[in-house]
């Protein structure tokens, strides 16, 4: 049954759904799980991949279908609630569907953006448990990530109060003689915490600790979080771990968590978080949550571990892409893919009328604030001015060698006429297009959505990466600015030029992925640019490296790694019935 979007609160519906959500037992037995493939962690559980995946190794995958968005509004555009919806429709039409959707951080949670649970009666239930840390990946990523911090700075302090004799004697160490100006790693929490930006760590004597100036990032930031999404088992984590750059030595050599010897013991933290947790929507058709990267330095999306699990279990599997397709389908397209072999054979374009409004020059959209009137009254002429966006993300994907589906997420103040114009345009581009009511109707109001999808499964596509392995780092670049953001080249600073040749000379980043780094509200660097910007220059000021994962990171402006906590977050607004234990106030 459908409830009442438009006037029950997302947890409200998350609760009433919850009454009759299947228990770990009747999940595997419709799954057809064996009964060692099944960790069941209260009222959810987790899925051996392992297990599952030995198992079905010969059984042939389901359609791989992805989803992402035209540029979005601050608020987003419903990426989860459409991924939830098209795994409703799908059921309604009666196929073995599900999914695989990142786990939320605690950061937006009690911040503004809210948990990213989907939305109305498109959402992920049990919905406290999926904002409330879940299963604990989070948690073990966390300790994970803060043990190689403290394998470092301890081993700093101990280096500086022994020489080299005692060192060996005392520690059994060598001196790794790091350079306190040059700590790549920080801290890490998984909350909004400007304050925590920029700290001083150490103060006091001689066993308090190296005095020097250190930071925090938040959780889903860290690079343990990076590599989760994109490994492939437990081999693949386990030396991963040990290759993350924490610090540079004096002499300018990096300095890892191999030669720390902290990676056993991370890996140790993180041995369970291989394991998909197992959730399912408001119209109870299975979810995989699994890993939740930093959409900006990280791959932004569901773990390869997920997908490979949906599709041995799923005739239809649904991924979510984070951001918008210049940026998330686009890190799908050529790293996720690239590392996993996997060949989607759809892309869903996640399109609403208020984000062509904001393109077409409508006002402002502020997270927090009420939405203003143009947004929710028609208006044809912003409507028509704004589509030039989602004309470029259909062809972005299209070169792919994809045709997409362009998904209308209707809200209930869209009106036929904007619909209609959205409809024409997404047609002449070459792309389906469908309108699908599944916040407020659920299943039943995205059959239209369904159908399309199914017909785009059915078609043969010929998937092809946008630059082959080999190309070097800057000509890859280039080719991304040009061919996805639509700019005229690429200026880098000579810093950044500098750094890319070497890495470029280095045989031990060849195979490293390109990680785009740029703001997710503008096809530009600049958010402020809407629409298609034209006549620009994409600026490159630095790479990052994340040698464990084995991304380099182009930046396009700034990055900051912890996010600010508004004026008027959730966290105001969440509570407990002291009576029920229910939460209440959550999205």
């Amino acid at each position: 049954m459908a409830y009442d979007a438009v006037n029950m609160e997302d947890w409200q519906i998350s609760e009433a759904a919850e009454e009759n959500m299947p228990m770990p037992d009747e999940w595997r037995e419709k799954l057809g799980l064996e009964k060692d493939e099944m960790l069941p962690m209260g009222r959810l559980a987790k899925i051996d991949f392992l297990k599952v995946i030995d198992r079905l190794k010969d059984k042939p995958d389901g359609k791989y279908i992805e989803v992402t968005a035209i540029t979005p509004t601050p608020l987003g555009e419903g990426k989860s609630t459409t991924s939830c919806g098209l795994m409703e429709g799908l059921g309604k039409r009666g196929v073995n569907v599900g999914g695989a959707l990142r786990q939320p951080s605690g950061g937006p949670t009690m911040n503004v953006k809210g948990t990213a649970a989907g939305g109305g009666n498109s959402l992920l239930i049990p919905m406290t448990e999926f904002s409330l840390g879940l299963t604990g990946d989070i948690n073990d990523i966390m300790n994970a990530h803060n043990l190689a911090m403290v394998a470092m700075t301890s081993r700093m302090q101990h280096e500086r109060n022994y020489n080299d004799e005692q060192l060996e004697r005392l520690t059994k160490m060598r001196r790794l003689d790091i350079d306190p100006t040059r700590v790549e790693l920080g801290w890490i929490m998984d909350f909004c915490a400007q304050a925590l930006r920029n700290i001083i760590i150490g103060i006091g004597g001689r066993f308090d600790g190296f005095t020097m100036q250190s930071k925090f990032g938040i959780a889903v930031g860290s690079e343990c979080m990076a590599i989760l999404a994109v490994i492939r088992d437990l081999a693949d984590l386990r030396e991963r771990l040990d290759n993350i750059t924490v610090a540079f030595d004096k002499s300018g050599k990096p300095v890892t968590t191999g030669d720390l010897e902290v990676g056993g013991a991370m890996t140790a933290f993180m041995r369970n978080t291989i394991n998909p947790t197992l959730m399912c929507t408001a119209e109870y058709n299975p979810c995989l949550v699994h890993a939740g990267p930093f959409a900006n330095i990280a791959v932004g999306q569901s773990s390869i571990i997920a997908d490979r699990v949906g599709l041995k279990l799923f005739d239809y599997h649904i991924t979510e892409s984070g951001f918008a397709a210049d940026i998330g389908f686009e890190k799908f397209w050529n790293v996720k893919c690239r590392f996993s072999g996997l060949k989607p054979h759809v892309s869903v374009l996640t399109t609403t009328i208020r984000a062509l409004k904001m393109h077409g020059g409508g006002p402002k959209v502020t997270p927090g604030i009420a939405m203003p009137d143009a947004y929710t009254q028609e208006n044809i002429e912003l409507v028509e001015k704004g589509i030039e966006n989602m004309v470029h993300c259909i062809g972005v994907i299209r070169k792919a060698g994809i045709n997409p589906v362009v998904c209308i997420n209707r809200f209930y103040t869209d009106t036929d006429a904007e619909c209609a114009v959205v409809r024409k345009a997404a047609e002449a581009a070459g792309a389906r297009c469908a309108e699908s009511k599944h916040w407020e109707l659920g299943g039943d109001g995205a059959l239209e959505f369904a159908d399309a999808v199914i017909d785009a499964c059915n078609e043969e596509n010929e998937f092809k990466f946008l630059y082959p392995l080999e190309m070097k780092l800057r000509d890859r670049v280039e080719i991304i600015a040009k061919e996805v953001y639509g700019a005229d080249g690429v200026d880098w600073q000579p810093d950044a030029e500098k750094k890319a040749k070497m890495l470029e000379d280095d045989p031990k980043y060849a195979d490293f992925a390109t990680m785009m780094v740029k703001s997710h509200l503008s096809l530009s660097h600049d958010p402020t640019l809407k629409g298609v910007p034209k006549g620009w220059r994409l600026p490159i000021r630095d790479v990052l490296i994340y040698s464990g994962a084995k991304f380099l990171c182009p930046c396009a402006g700034t990055i900051s790694l912890m996010p600010g906590t508004g004026s008027n977050p959730a966290l105001r607004r969440i509570d407990v019935d002291t009576k029920t234990g229910k939460v209440s106030g959550l999205f």
